[in-house]
């Protein structure tokens, strides 16, 4: 597949006329980077973003004494660190490849000549940050008001929603980092599992997990305990 068909099927640019789409290929920078090499360092200059073609991407934070807080991971089709190409900022956190990535990289500058041509990116655009800001809120939400039952029950009904209503679901990411994710550590995580297993919520079986009882899984995400 060349680069106009891979920036054709990037949901952020889907729809564009191929004119727009070349203009795209004409900015792109083609990048790989090895499973553990840091993207971009929290403080680095935002001078453009990416999308991951392959691969898959870990945004996180880390404390003053060293912890890891995953705070989203992004897989192929999806965009990330696009805020400083409208703020013009620095990156407010960390990326890193969890396995070999193949990203596209749009510089600032030239991306936004290209909106001014093009004022229909802008909107595409908008409307991948308006999802984002929602999954960021329900984040914040999780992490700050909700026990750790509820945040996986949360996070279990995201993967289904990405899945459209799929029960069946495998985890892309090891149950250390989903830990991190969800703001805990994976001794909890997995006696938490295995409660929610033994509650008809689920079944487990290694990195798969089938939903059972979608509802159950709904309340327990809203009230947040066992």
């Amino acid at each position: 597949m060349g680069i106009i068909q891979d920036i054709a099927t990037i949901p952020l640019f889907r729809g564009l006329p191929d004119k727009h789409l070349e203009d795209l290929a004409m900015i792109v920078v083609d990048q790989v980077f090895q499973r553990g090499q840091v993207i971009f360092s929290e403080g680095d200059d935002g001078n453009g973003f990416f999308v991951a073609i392959t691969g898959r991407v870990k945004i996180y934070k880390m404390s003053p004494d060293g912890k890891e807080q995953i705070l989203h991971i992004f897989e192929p089709g999806e965009p990330f660190g696009e805020v400083p190409v409208f703020t013009g900022q620095q990156f407010p956190a960390n990326a890193e490849a969890m396995k070999e990535c193949r990203l596209y990289f749009f510089p600032r500058d030239s991306f936004v000549h290209l909106i001014k041509k093009n004022p229909s990116l802008a909107l595409n655009m908008l409307a991948i940050l308006s999802k984002r800001l929602r999954r960021f809120t329900m984040l914040v939400e999780n992490l700050s008001l909700k026990e750790v039952p509820g945040r996986l029950a949360a996070y279990l009904l995201y993967l289904s929603d990405k899945g459209e209503g799929a029960r069946d679901l495998e985890l892309s990411i090891t149950k250390g980092q989903l830990a991190s994710l969800l703001g805990t550590i994976p001794e909890t995580l997995s006696r938490i599992l295995g409660k929610m297993s033994g509650q008809g919520l689920i079944e487990t079986e290694g990195p798969k997990i089938k939903i059972l009882d979608p509802r159950g899984l709904e309340d327990l995400a809203e009230w947040g305990h066992l």
